[in-house]
């Protein structure tokens, strides 16, 4: 028996029209996730507050590689990546991006709200202007202190 959360999984193809059918408004946010701890929770679950659905699109192996976060990252692969992030309840969709940015997706899926991570300065990112553009909302969630997947795994290796 298959479980229902991965029907909640979209190929890019088709992430357009999955995303028009959810219910309105639709937050977008992206990353690598690559080993899902604490802080990613809280922060997927207060992106979800800010809209109807939630719909996180995911670093592609060879996008997250680009990240320069090391040769061996990510840990987990996209397939897998996407398994955890659909079961979680605040998640109501999950696709990827191959790019170096998720700007030409966020163009396709056209969400209300745009959510990074409290690191990045959203003035400066090309996905806030086109966001803002159509009307939408741009906003950065500070991170929760102390959790960070690098952190994590180079404390993991360090204890090997």
């Amino acid at each position: 028996m298959t479980p229902r959360f991965l029907e909640k999984i979209a190929a890019r193809a088709d992430a357009a029209q999955r995303v028009a059918a959810l219910p309105q408004p639709v937050v977008f946010t992206n990353g690598v996730f690559d080993v899902l701890h604490r802080g990613h929770a809280v922060y997927l679950a207060q992106a979800r507050e800010l809209g109807a659905s939630l719909v996180v699109a995911l670093n592609t192996d060879a996008s997250a590689r680009r990240l320069g976060k090391g040769p061996d990252r990510p840990l987990n692969n996209e397939q897998d990546r996407a398994v955890l992030m659909a079961a979680l309840e605040s998640v109501s969709l999950v696709t990827w991006f191959d790019e170096d940015t998720p700007l030409a997706l966020i163009d396709e899926l056209r969400p209300a709200v745009l959510c990074k991570g409290g690191d990045y300065d959203m003035r400066k990112l090309a996905e806030t202007a086109l966001v803002e553009g159509y009307g939408g909302k741009a906003l950065a969630i500070p991170f929760v202190e102390g959790y960070s997947t690098t952190e994590l795994v180079r404390r993991i290796r360090s204890n090997a």
